[in-house]
């Protein structure tokens, strides 16, 4: 499937805005669409660098830190509010030195400041608007403000007066809070005060947390607004391998069918949205992130290896052909994300988050017909009215959501169809609103290429080709990590920067840059076991410990050596939107260790879980990924090694066999004497004996190095491997 590329709207926007004789800003001369898209604000802004920090030195003027992202429905609404107000400019201009950092560039100041607001405020989110002192020390923060004060909200520009006054007339009071929360942040990213040892009961006390969240009858954890979590699925699923436990695997599989069916994931052109702001997945937040996509589809793949349900496949691909079409740069690279706002069809002056998505029963009447629309919309729940109710859409009446309200059963009962006619008609239906809907005004496009995100969609287009066989997806993966390769390596010590955008790669990598990346990597060896991808892998690994780890207290900081005007180098471990990069950095330590049998990686993953140990232990559920890196590294290693011609059939039909299955804590190797196997014999000499006997493919299926008998045969693999129950809930 060849990508389809709509322009960036940042690159529009500037255009259309300097064509116009608009006056920008310095924010005019960076690549990150979220900074172009306030290069025209008459605020002031400066990038977070060295200028501004002497400017409000010198100028004895406090920092005001604006921190987003592009497709961020929130911070749209305070930058037209405010940013764009000429009497909030005016006063922010002549009071403070306002600075924009775009959160995806610089997760390790998002990180930094985000620990701050929480600390001050309880919570957090964005747009984050934080006030520093000229030497970055924070004494103020919160998130959204409106303009003018309003129904007990403090306004934007009441706030700008108060701090000002408060800097002119009790400065000491303004430092002193501020010295106070950098002694916050410094404690939270040191060691803890106090050890405790691992066991396997945080296993199951992770697994007890998470039934007690679960929401037995929409799935996932919580009420709204709800988050997929990926990584707490993850955990599930490998707890439920290692202990035999259904109510585990039931939670995820009926999870991931509620998901897929609600507003949550596009019922058209595939993709999930952020997060839902019901407890039902009905009404989403309608950006799409490219992170969340590469998460969810290595997770439903796996669902399709635990079940082996055509529905969790369908799914996986779905998403992965939506990337491939929409999120892919022509170089290889995937793009970050697409926003929730976007104009109507009808009129382009009008914005809203979720036009792009949304029907009318009106709209699907005149596109479908009668009869297909009447089915259609009995399906998807569509409505005279609207079934659009939740803040914010409700301004638009009259607008449909499409999530699945009834299944082919009760449809085809409706109409008095078969369930086959009723699935035909539904796929013709979709197919012709996902024409019709490519017609109108596409949400912004974030098109710059963040190597963790990166990181993560290789890993799920490598699983994705492990799964359906599609080439497609293979060649997605090797396209990524070589465009990652060649122009996001800074030089031959394989240092990693962050982003790339426009010819323009800049940023230090930080952590989870280097961790996706070689987990992505070491899934892409998985897949087609290409020597290359493990030597790089192991490069980059190494050039990760020499830049992120503590060798005195253990654990890896987020941030690199000699960061970039960062007040603390923090060391994140809870897992959010995304796994914590310690987790997946434990995790890949562990797999290397078991491809290279090195036991000095074995003792860095240890060393990451101990310095987690007293959070781990108390509260795992915050902590899934780390939860699941102790459960890999409890358990013995465990081997599958096929020898024979990777193009042969017989090789390939066990291939297929071993890909089908969930195998989270087995190390698949291929020994087939060509650079790839040389490789391994220089780190496992055993992988000299896995010879193809009779010049028929071979499996060898060992536990701690000791295998079992070579078997030759599909059936015979079969029967040495745990096969999947059936799951019959979708």
């Amino acid at each position: 499937m060849s990508a389809t590329r709509h322009p960036s709207t940042a690159n529009v926007f500037v255009k259309e805005q300097l064509a116009a004789g608009k006056e920008a800003n310095s924010l005019i001369e960076e690549k990150s669409p979220y900074l172009l898209q306030h290069a025209f604000n008459p605020v002031q802004w400066l990038p977070w660098g060295d200028e501004a920090f002497q400017r409000a030195q010198q100028q004895d003027k406090p920092i005001f830190l604006s921190i987003g992202y592009s497709t961020c429905h929130w911070c749209h609404v305070m930058a037209h509010e405010s940013f764009e107000d000429e009497e909030v400019a005016a006063f922010l201009n002549a009071h403070y030195i306002a600075i924009k950092v775009d959160r995806e560039e610089r997760p390790d100041i998002d990180q930094l400041y985000m620990t701050a607001t929480q600390a001050m405020t309880g919570g957090g989110g964005w747009p984050m608007s934080v006030f520093l002192l000229p030497d970055r020390r924070p004494f103020y923060a919160g998130t959204y403000f409106p303009p003018r004060s309003a129904h007990g909200r403090p306004g934007f520009l009441d706030l700008l007066r108060q701090i000002h006054l408060l800097w002119q007339q009790e400065r000491s009071r303004v430092t002193d809070h501020a010295e106070e929360i950098t002694a916050t942040l410094r404690s939270t990213a040191a060691a803890p005060a106090q050890t405790e040892p691992l066991s396997e009961e945080l296993l199951h006390r992770c697994w007890q947390q998470a039934a007690q969240s679960f929401d037995s009858e929409f799935g996932g954890f919580g009420s709204a607004p709800k988050f997929p979590r990926p990584a707490l699925f993850d955990f599930l699923l490998r707890y439920q391998a290692r202990h035999k436990n259904e109510q585990a695997r039931e939670m995820v599989l009926f999870s991931l069918k509620k998901m897929a069916g609600g507003g949550i994931y596009d019922q058209l052109g595939g993709g999930f949205h952020r997060y839902s702001v019901d407890r039902q997945w009905q009404v989403p937040h309608f950006e799409k992130m490219l992170s969340d996509q590469g998460q969810l589809a290595s997770l439903y793949f796996e669902a399709f290896q635990v079940s082996h349900h055509p529905f969790f496949r369908e799914i996986g691909s779905e998403i992965l052909d939506y990337v491939l079409r929409d999120m892919t740069d022509p170089q290889g690279g995937f793009y970050s994300a697409e926003d929730a706002d976007s104009a109507s069809a009808q009129e382009s002056s009008r914005h809203g988050e979720g036009l792009f998505y949304l029907w009318s029963e009106a709209e699907i009447i005149d596109l479908l017909g009668a009869h297909s629309a009447a089915i259609c919309n009995f399906f998807f729940g569509v409505q005279q009215q609207g079934n659009v109710e939740a803040d914010p859409l409700a301004e638009f009446s009259g607008q449909n959501i499409l999530a699945v309200q009834r299944d082919l059963t009760a449809t085809a009962r409706t109409f008095g169809k078969t369930e086959e006619e009723v699935d035909k008609i539904l796929a013709r239906a979709k197919a012709r609103l996902f024409v019709a809907r490519r017609q109108r005004p596409r949400p912004h496009l974030d098109d710059k290429i963040i190597t963790a995100w990166n990181g993560l969609m290789i890993s799920a287009m490598a699983k994705g080709f492990k799964v359906t066989g599609q080439k497609r997806y293979l060649q997605g993966a090797r396209a990524s990590a070589t465009f990652l390769e060649k122009n996001l390596l800074a030089g031959d010590d394989h240092t990693l920067l962050r982003r790339y955008r426009e010819g323009e790669a800049h940023f230090q990598g930080q952590l989870d840059d280097y961790a996706f990346f070689v987990q992505g990597l070491l899934d892409l060896y998985s897949a087609d076991f290409n020597g290359h991808w493990l030597e790089l892998a192991l490069a980059i690994s190494r050039r990760q410990k020499e830049l992120f780890f503590d060798e005195q207290e253990g654990a890896f900081f987020d941030s690199p050596l000699e960061a970039e005007n960062i007040l603390v180098r923090m060391r994140n471990e809870y897992d959010g939107a995304e796994p914590t990069g310690n987790a997946v950095a434990a995790m890949n330590l562990l797999r290397l260790a078991r491809i290279t049998a090195n036991s000095e990686q074995q003792q860095e993953a240890a060393a990451i879980l101990s310095f987690f140990a007293p959070g781990l232990m108390e509260q795992p559920f915050g902590r899934p990924a780390l939860a699941a890196a102790y459960d890999l590294y409890q358990q013995n290693p465990s081997q599958i090694i096929l020898a024979g011609n990777p193009e042969a059939a017989d090789t390939k039909e066990m291939l297929a066999l071993v890909n089908s299955l969930y195998l989270p804590t087995t190390l698949v190797l291929l020994a087939d004497n060509g650079p790839g196997q040389r490789l391994l014999e220089q780190q496992l000499p055993f992988m000299k004996e896995m010879t193809a006997l009779g010049n028929r493919a071979t499996a060898y299926v060992c536990q701690d190095f000791s295998c079992k008998k070579p078997v030759q045969s599909v059936a015979e693999l079969a029967a040495l491997l745990p096969a999947p129950a059936p799951w019959s809930g979708a």
